[in-house]
């Protein structure tokens, strides 16, 4: 799920193709999805003059955002300014953070063929599978069995990001306001294996054996909701869901509410666990996957002529954003900071992205601009970078716009080995992204063996590199054309 040409996984492989046929508009999105019947629409001639000509395909805009001029202005308001001071995950690679990011400085691929249900029957049948997850010591027995594992990873994720913190359950009853914590954990999916093991109940046994629990542990903001449960958190809580785009969301909405003074710590991120027989299924039908079955840790390569398609996987991001004022007065270890964000919309079509590129683009300058940051000062880029055959470059394009020189900017990809973690990709690549600050090295993009000849920045083939990072962005882009960019930075008092 993407939004840009395919960095959307479908948005490589569907076009748009639009036919006038006795009045009526038949809309078609193929070269991908086989569609068994046509949506129908009023034709335009209902609302437009006869003498108006055909809307181009992509309309021309001719406001966006302004360009940064002189130097921009960084905040310096305690009580407006966000750092990290907690980071938890499951992935792939288990759930501790150190050892997710070495992991990935070594260029191992968690990518494999999936054993957790029957794939032989797949044309697809590996991802990156999450194995020997364990929920021990924060998820109780009872409920851990009833739980899909998209909250399951959330709440393991969340609580060692609160640890990380020093938030954790002592400390959250007896010294903080709880009042003034909040949660917002997105999902592109939901539980989709409670919605599916539900309408299989329906179908095959009558709405009778439907299980209480189908609609809570399906719907999107469960995962948000159960995590403030289970601890107490009473500030800001709901959940925003934007595909692919999810978890950027969820950062820059967090922040907004710690700059507006609605809450002093927020606990945000995304999660998803999409690897089950719909989801595998679906991807699959949309012909969005990687097929190399023979040989799945090299299927996913960003930017590589040979790419055929993106690999899905799944896992969950959380960080723990607060604002400076009360970081310091609790002592807290300030991991990174926050500098700013931005979420645009290509406004064109459901899957492909602006043939121009304004939308990507644009998110990235109005990141910077909230940020209080020229593109001169921005080093890295963690890309969104799906291995899907016009995404990657439709992303490379955008930056390029952005950022006149690329000398000096290194930009790598997070997916090239833990796959397409869906709604939780950009809390797994934020957090990849700020341990590039803190640690000085950025992984490789590993499966980089024939770069695309009109990729002409350093994409870290192969090997990680020792690398400073001044200013790094993060890119998340989703269906629907929601464009997102986080911006971090090493934080400087």
């Amino acid at each position: 799920m993407a939004g840009i040409a395919g960095t959307c996984p479908l948005g490589a492989l569907l076009r748009n193709s639009v036919s006038e046929n006795n009045g009526k508009i038949s809309v078609v999105h193929y070269e991908g999805l086989r569609l068994q019947q046509r949506m129908q629409m009023p034709s335009p001639s209902q609302y437009i003059s006869a003498s108006s000509s055909a809307a181009p395909r992509c309309r021309t805009i001719k406001a966006m955002a302004s360009p940064t001029v002189g130097a921009p202005k960084r905040e310096k308001d305690p009580k407006k300014r966000v750092v990290i001071t907690g980071m938890g995950l499951v992935s792939v690679f288990g759930s501790d953070v150190d050892a997710f990011y070495n992991k990935l400085l070594e260029g191992e691929s968690g990518i494999s063929l999936i054993d957790r249900f029957d794939a032989s029957n797949f044309s697809v049948r590996f991802g990156g599978q999450i194995r020997d997850f364990s929920s021990e010591g924060y998820i109780d027995g009872k409920n851990d069995r009833r739980l899909d594992n998209c909250w399951r990873y959330c709440i393991v994720a969340g609580k060692r990001a609160l640890d990380d913190a020093n938030l954790g359950k002592q400390v959250l009853d007896t010294q903080m306001d709880k009042t003034r914590i909040g949660v917002l954990v997105g999902s592109g999916m939901g539980g989709i294996t409670a919605f599916s093991n539900g309408v299989e109940a329906l179908v095959q046994k009558g709405y009778k054996k439907i299980t209480p629990f189908f609609i809570p542990y399906s719907i999107t903001n469960m995962g948000s909701a159960l995590l403030a449960i289970d601890t107490g958190l009473m500030g800001p809580n709901y959940s925003i869901s934007t595909a692919c785009a999810t978890a950027n969301y969820c950062f820059c909405a967090a922040a907004n509410h710690i700059r507006k003074g609605e809450a002093d710590i927020m606990v945000v991120g995304g999660t998803e666990a999409a690897i089950m027989p719909s989801g595998l299924g679906g991807f699959i039908a949309c012909r969005a996957l990687s097929h190399r079955n023979e040989d799945p840790k090299k299927a996913s390569r960003p930017w590589d002529k040979d790419r055929d398609g993106f690999v899905m996987g799944e896992g969950s991001g959380v960080l723990v954003m607060e604002s400076l004022e009360s970081a310091t007065k609790r002592g807290a270890k300030i991991i990174a900071e926050y500098l700013g964000g931005a979420i645009t919309c290509d406004a064109h079509h459901m899957t492909d992205p602006r043939a121009d590129g304004l939308g990507v683009s644009s998110c990235i300058s109005k990141s910077l601009e909230d940020a209080g940051v020229s593109p001169e000062e921005v080093n890295y880029v963690n890309a969104h970078a799906t291995s899907t055959l016009a995404g990657d470059l439709a992303e490379v394009n955008a930056i390029k716009k952005v950022f006149k020189d690329t000398s000096e900017l290194k930009m790598n990809a997070t997916k090239s080995m833990i796959g397409h973690g869906l709604g939780a990709a950009g809390g797994l690549e934020a957090i990849a992204t700020i341990k590039a600050i803190t640690t000085g090295w950025l992984h490789p993009s590993i499966n980089l063996d024939n770069l695309e000849a009109s990729v002409t920045i350093d994409t870290v083939p192969n090997v990680k590199k020792k690398h400073e990072v001044n200013v790094g962005i993060s890119n998340s882009f989703g269906f629907g054309g929601h464009n997102s960019v986080v911006v971090f930075a090493p934080f400087r008092p």
